[in-house]
């Protein structure tokens, strides 16, 4: 199966000049989903994985399937204010805007073997945040994941050094 039949382009969203890769036609079918599943998994051989963390909130969908297969933790990222508990945050800058996200102060423990997981690795801005919350609570970054990476983006060059996989390179 061509996994890039499943992803539609949606012109000028959410800002004019952008063009949005929209995941949504893959998760209406489920061998799609599956060989997005498959293809991410054997990425992950022979790694151990203690807590897979999902990135809000396209990183959700994948990321807890992901945490089912590897008999492993899930940790939500989160927008401000979301988490019921004490947070750590970090603020970085997307191609149209800047954010923050915040995880849990608990839900990594020193020494935890960390997957990273996100829809799209464009800029490199939101997952280099992500690998910085988790260095902080004492995780060790095993991988990063994602369903596609726009290459033309440079988002990679945010995160040297680590080991980053994505099921489609545009």
């Amino acid at each position: 199966m061509k996994l890039e039949k499943y992803i539609r382009d949606i012109q000028d969203f959410p800002k004019e000049g952008i063009l949005f890769k929209d995941i949504t036609p893959m998760l209406n079918n489920f061998e799609a989903r599956q060989d997005f599943l498959h293809v991410l998994l054997q990425s992950l051989e022979n790694k151990k994985i203690d807590k897979v963390v999902g990135i809000e909130s396209r990183g959700f969908l994948f990321g807890m399937l992901l945490a089912q297969e590897l008999k492993a933790g899930f940790v939500p990222v989160r927008k401000p204010n979301k988490l019921p508990f004490s947070t750590l945050s970090a603020s970085y800058t997307l191609e149209y805007g800047t954010d923050t996200l915040e995880i849990h102060t608990d839900s990594i423990n020193p020494g935890d073997k960390v997957l990273i997981h996100d829809d799209v690795l464009a800029t490199g801005g939101t997952a280099k945040a992500v690998c910085e919350l988790v260095e902080k609570l004492g995780g060790e970054i095993v991988q990063l994941n994602f369903l596609m990476e726009l290459h033309f983006l440079k988002g990679r060059d945010k995160l040297k050094n680590k080991n980053i996989f994505a099921a489609i390179t545009y």
